[in-house]
């Protein structure tokens, strides 16, 4: 388990923080911090009500909630997204309605799951000629056959 610093901002005042729904749950439900009515195809990024500073080798990802996915067309077009360790701003949820009908977002309503992750960090090293395997460059549907 990690610990992560969380500052509640002047809107997020009365609202949970984010937790788990059950002991086995991989995300923490986050709530809204705002009221907006969001129409088909419309994007918005909602507040949550606060900022978070996430401990270094760490992210946070935004996942979509799959109840509102699957009821509404509302998800997380940016899934997952990913909160950096080094970002200090306001984490908001960007959400966008691929439903047919206008969603309402009312704070306080569960929009989106966290789940802390660790980071691997990488580098590349530049060669002239990759070594072959059996599926080559078949790329995009190659290899159900």
């Amino acid at each position: 388990m990690i610990r992560i610093q969380i500052a509640r901002l002047p809107h997020g005042e009365g609202l949970p923080l984010p937790a788990y729904a059950t002991p086995g749950a991989a995300g923490m439900d986050v709530v809204a911090a705002e009221y907006i009515d969001l129409a088909p195809g419309e994007r918005h990024a909602v507040a949550t009500g606060f900022k978070v500073a996430i401990p270094e080798g760490f992210e946070i990802q935004v996942r979509p909630r799959s109840g509102l996915a699957f009821k509404h067309g509302v998800t997380v077009p940016n899934t997952p997204g990913t909160i950096d360790s080094d970002y200090r701003g306001e984490l908001k949820v960007l959400m966008i309605n691929h439903g047919s009908e206008v969603f309402p977002v009312r704070r306080g309503e569960r929009i989106a799951q966290l789940v802390p992750a660790a980071v691997t960090r990488a580098g590349f090293d530049e060669v002239d000629e990759l070594d072959a395997t059996d599926r080559g460059h078949g790329g995009f549907g190659s290899t159900g056959r």
